[in-house]
């Protein structure tokens, strides 16, 4: 054990003795400090404006006058995603599939304000987050430093001497580990000031220590890959230009193959072919605005019968309200199934790529980093889902009212004089139909059981690549 101690502690003599090394490592550090306190800001900043902005929103439905309740439906309202605690950390999806949406009746809505559409005019340069550092650029750093640790005993002939004094190549390969072990420990440090502040805005102790934990896993396997190339090979640049060829493939080639892949294997149609296929079914539906339309002709029929009267005039309930509902019934069915069906092609195409965690641990830690932050693709749909069920619920809540508290003839005359004006209208306490909206992540449980396949697949990269060290340590020669 001493000589595995003593091992670690001259490699850390060793780096401290670079220039070069010494600076890597202080900017790597204030890199890491200053984009985690920066998005850690942002991110309160970001809660405080959303939640401001639902309530406001809420307040200014709410206190609309009286009117009309079709003219409400078109009014619409606004629901807001606030970021999850975890996002400061890592902000996953949310940067290109926006936090609000506007909700009206007839309508889905797509979110919109993505942050990646104002990066755009910034030259297109993505935010940088503490998870982009972790998962891109840390496996740099550990590569320039822990490259030549065993090579560099190698080459300044110091390996012979050392091994025949009665030091294994398991001791020599468990002390350059402890070192490396150490330096990662070091660098850590912003990703557990993370966990430890977002677990204080609220969010559960388990996926914070999970996520804290998946990120050390990642950085030790490319320590111990950096070990493994160190052990094998000849010459530092032999080693350095195969491990950043293994860098290459695993954080930019293999993830752009997994995306060409899960697209060619499972298409989707465009978006301008669908909205025309969906407008074509929704048209067969008939136009809710509309009573006279043949497609309620049947509906009429079935009412009048259901109420033993001749015409619409003498139904109990407004008839207009009557065919608005219905209408938003079938159309809101309607744009549901295109709505799962885009999800669940999105999820399938999601999933074919995180297939790829066995080629690169860097697929493996980044899908299980969004969804331990909660801002995976799983949790917008589930947003998107909540958004039009409110929407859903408001819209046939005032369609209620335009049904029961408007008489039909009224509302068929608003148009004659500013009298018919006001007697077209309902009184505004029908509009706390409106239910409050806050979106929240999904149960820590379900976040860290959508993470454990990825992280699983970062243990096994662990413990093959530690057992093919350990195994070449044992055979280490001078």
């Amino acid at each position: 054990m001493n000589s595995i101690v003593r091992i670690a502690r001259e490699e850390w003599r060793q780096w401290s003795r670079s220039k070069l090394t010494v600076l890597c490592l202080i900017v790597f550090s204030a890199l890491l400090l200053f984009t985690t306190v920066l998005n850690t800001l942002e991110l309160r900043e970001a809660q405080h404006q959303r939640l401001h902005q639902q309530q406001q929103a809420e307040e200014t439905f709410l206190n609309q006058p009286n009117r009309h309740p079709h003219r409400m439906v078109h009014y619409g309202h606004y629901v807001f995603r606030a970021p999850p605690p975890l996002a400061m950390f890592d902000s996953g999806v949310d940067a290109v599939t926006g936090q609000s949406m506007f909700l009206e009746g007839h309508r889905q809505n797509s979110a919109m304000f993505a942050d990646a559409r104002a990066q755009a005019r910034t030259g297109g340069f993505g935010k940088l987050t503490p998870a982009k550092l972790y998962h891109l650029f840390l496996p740099l750093l550990i590569i320039a430093l822990g490259h030549g640790v065993i090579l560099r005993e190698r080459e300044a002939r110091t390996l012979g001497p050392l091994l025949s004094q009665g030091v294994t190549g398991i001791s020599l390969y468990q002390g350059k580990l402890v070192a490396m072990g150490a330096l990662i420990g070091l660098l850590s440090l912003p990703a557990l000031f993370s966990s430890v502040t977002s677990s204080f805005y609220g969010e559960s102790f388990l996926t914070s220590l999970t996520l804290y934990v998946g990120n050390l896993l990642y950085l030790c396997i490319w320590a111990v890959l950096t070990l493994l190339v160190s052990i094998t090979t000849r010459s530092r640049a032999v080693a350095l230009g195969v491990l950043s060829t293994i860098w290459v493939l695993s954080v930019l080639v293999i993830p752009r193959i997994g995306v060409t892949s899960a697209s060619a294997n499972l298409p989707s149609e465009g978006k301008i072919l669908t909205d025309m296929r969906m407008n074509e079914d929704l048209r067969k539906l008939g136009d809710g605005h509309n009573a006279a339309d043949p497609a309620f002709a049947q509906f009429r029929v079935s009412l009048l019968s259901q109420y033993n009267v001749k015409s619409v005039e003498e139904l109990p309930l407004n008839f207009r309200g009557m065919v608005a509902s219905r209408s938003e019934a079938e159309l809101t069915k309607t744009l549901n199934l295109y709505a799962e069906k885009r999800m669940q092609r999105e999820l399938d195409q999601a999933n074919h790529l995180s297939n790829f965690k066995w080629l690169s641990p860097y697929l493996a830690i980044s899908g299980a980093s969004r969804n331990l932050a909660g801002t995976d693709l799983e949790t917008h749909h589930r947003f998107l889902r909540e958004a039009e069920s409110l929407r859903y619920d408001f819209v046939q809540g005032l369609n209620q009212a335009h049904i029961e508290k408007l008489s039909y003839l009224d509302d068929i005359n608003r148009n004659k004089g500013e009298e018919g004006w006001k007697r077209a209208r309902v009184d505004s306490d029908n509009w706390r139909v409106l239910k409050e909206f806050r979106f929240t992540p999904d149960p820590a449980m379900e976040r860290v059981g959508r993470a454990t396949p990825k992280l699983g697949a970062l243990l096994i990269w662990l413990v093959v690549i530690l057992g093919l060290g350990m195994i070449t340590a044992r055979r280490l020669k001078p």
